[in-house]
């Protein structure tokens, strides 16, 4: 019990630094922002808390399975670390920023070819953009695109070589899938392949589909995205960390999905009768 108190602790405050990493590198930053991202930062740790602390399972999905969700989380902060120097290149230029930048602008020409989901997002965003703004989403996107193509393929890595989720315990899918109930709607397996497809067409729709949204939303409340950094460097981070997660959650549901395969085949061999194939 304490253990899992103590984990819990542990995950809410790793969420809250995540929260508060744009807030704490992008200078200027006002006291307004700060503290509506710290108190935006203690409602996501507490959330955090109470799945972690309860035993019980809630919203939180394969949270018995890591390193699931850790992979997410660093994923995450790696985009808000290396999307908040890049802003902050302006004002302290570095050997870091240096490196980050020249390896977002490498990817970000790389990928930009007429109708990928990075040409989209920069057209849709930098409408209204100035030259600087517009080479600094260009590094943000590329940057962003790395670290979601890199954790993805982590993550497939994982689950190719069945290394995901842990062979030495048990899967319980009521905990890691609370939001799943395998008791309606068909054979299980059915279901979980699927669920599993539908996550991984909508997460790659999904990085169509939120610049879109963006430039709609952005044109319906007369808001520019490009002249607030912090809003930028979210915008960003989410357009990669939403889709990469429904990516994540597909792969994560084909796999349990052949697990269970492998886990009746295996029953029908126990209990098959010995002398099913031996002459009358």
């Amino acid at each position: 019990m304490i253990a899992q108190l103590s984990g819990a602790v542990v995950r809410a405050v790793v969420v809250l630094i995540v929260i508060s990493t744009p807030s704490l590198l992008i200078p200027g930053t006002s006291p307004e922002t700060t503290q509506i991202v710290t108190l935006i930062g203690l409602f996501a740790g507490a959330f955090v808390f109470s799945e972690y602390a309860s035993t019980y399972p809630g919203l939180i999905e394969f949270r018995d399975a890591p390193p699931f969700n850790r992979v997410r989380v660093v994923s995450l902060f790696i985009a808000l670390f290396a999307l908040s120097v890049v802003v902050d290149t302006d004002s302290q230029v570095s050997t870091l920023s240096l490196v980050i930048n020249a390896t977002g602008l490498v990817i970000s020409q790389a990928l930009d070819f007429p109708f990928s989901p990075l040409n989209l997002f920069i057209a849709e965003i930098s409408a209204d953009a100035g030259a600087r703004q517009i080479v600094d989403l260009q590094i943000m996107t590329g940057l962003a695109a790395l670290i979601g193509l890199v954790t993805l393929s982590a993550f497939a890595i994982l689950v190719r070589m069945q290394q995901w989720p842990n062979r030495q315990s048990a899967f319980n899918v009521w905990v890691n899938l609370p939001t799943f109930d395998p008791t309606t709607g068909g054979d299980v397996v059915t279901r979980l392949i699927r669920d599993s497809r539908i996550n991984i067409l909508l997460g790659f729709l999904l990085t169509y589909f939120i610049p879109v949204l963006l430039r709609i939303g952005t044109a319906q409340l007369d808001v520019s995205i490009v002249t607030s950094p912090q809003t930028m460097v979210w915008v960003v981070a989410l357009w990669m960390f939403l889709p990469l997660t429904l990516f994540m959650r597909g792969m994560a549901m084909a796999r349990v999905a052949d697990m269970i395969i492998a886990r009746r085949k295996r029953l029908v061999a126990y209990f098959e009768p010995e002398d099913r194939f031996m002459p009358a």
